[in-house]
Formats: C-alpha cells, structure tokens, sequence
C-alpha cells in the first residue's frame, strides 16, 4: 500500500515542497522536469522547487538517465512503441537529449524491426477475410501510430507476403 506524508502547512517552504515532491515519487518514478512541473503546479515557488529537486537528486531519488531508461523498455516492451515516439514521450516529460539518446541506444534497428513485424502479424491474423488491399492499409496505419518508419513497415509488408492488387 502506497503510504503518503501529511503536509504541514505551519512548517517551512523547503520541508512542504520536499513532502509534496516524495510523496509525488510515491506513485511512480518521475524525471526531473516532471517533478518541477509538479511542484510548480502546486504552487511551490520556484527556487525552493529548484532546491527541492537538486537535494532529492544528490540523495538518488530523481536519475533521468535511470528514468530515461526504464521508460523506454517499459514502452517498447509493452506498449510496442518506436524510438521515435519513445523520444517524444521523454521530451515531454523534460528528460536531456543526452539521457534521451543514451536509453534509444539500447534498441537496436534490429529488435525495432522484430517489435514492428510481431505487432504486424497479430493484426495480419485478424484480417482473413479482408481484400490484400485493405489488410496492407491497416497494418500500415497501425505501425504508423505507432511510430515504425516507412523503410521499417515497408519491410514488414514484404516479410508478410501481402501483395496489393496493384503489386499483382
């Protein structure tokens, strides 16, 4: 069971904006401009946010490099999403290019290809009774949503053996 701190609104503005930032890594990790963003949200000024957010990364708590990471396996595993959405996502939530580049690294064009073919065959097996035409369309759309490049669900088309009526 998550278990929050109470916030002592008599005490310090260090010690209320260190309460809300732990009890905001209670629930999931979070990148430092996650944190600020949050801090700031709840009306915490921003030199004490500031503060707040250097005291908690000296002690560990707040890596964005860890948090880069463990985002990108955790959606390119489950979520079967592409680098490039991944990036994305870690822009958003205020990760560094550096962190953000160094976590893509570890998904090689290789595994991107295997994520995008297994998706691709899982949609492919519900779509039998469906023209060559329509079929191509949808995995196309589906890996495209997914953020896949065009050489990648060109590939993929290929290996499948799907051939449009115009290909024939």
């Amino acid at each position: 069971m998550l278990e929050y701190i109470k916030v002592d609104q008599e005490a310090d503005p260090y010690s209320i904006a260190n309460t809300i930032a732990l009890n905001a890594l209670v629930a999931r990790a979070k990148s430092k401009g996650e944190l600020l963003a949050h801090l700031k949200k709840r009306g915490v000024e921003d030199d004490v946010a500031q503060a707040t957010v250097f005291r908690l990364q000296e002690k560990g708590l707040i890596n964005d490099s860890e948090f880069a990471k463990a985002w990108t396996q955790s959606r390119h595993t489950s979520k079967k999403l592409s680098k490039r959405i991944i990036a994305g996502e870690l822009r958003t939530r205020g990760v560094d290019q550096q962190s953000i580049d160094e976590a893509l690294e570890e998904i090689d064009d290789e595994s991107e290809y295997r994520t995008a073919f297994s998706l691709a065959m899982r949609k492919y097996s519900t779509m039998s009774r469906f023209e060559a035409d329509v079929q191509i369309r949808r995995i196309q759309s589906l890996l495209q949503r997914k953020g896949f490049s065009f050489s990648t669900i060109s590939r993929v088309i290929r290996e499948l053996g799907i051939q449009s009526d115009e290909q024939r």
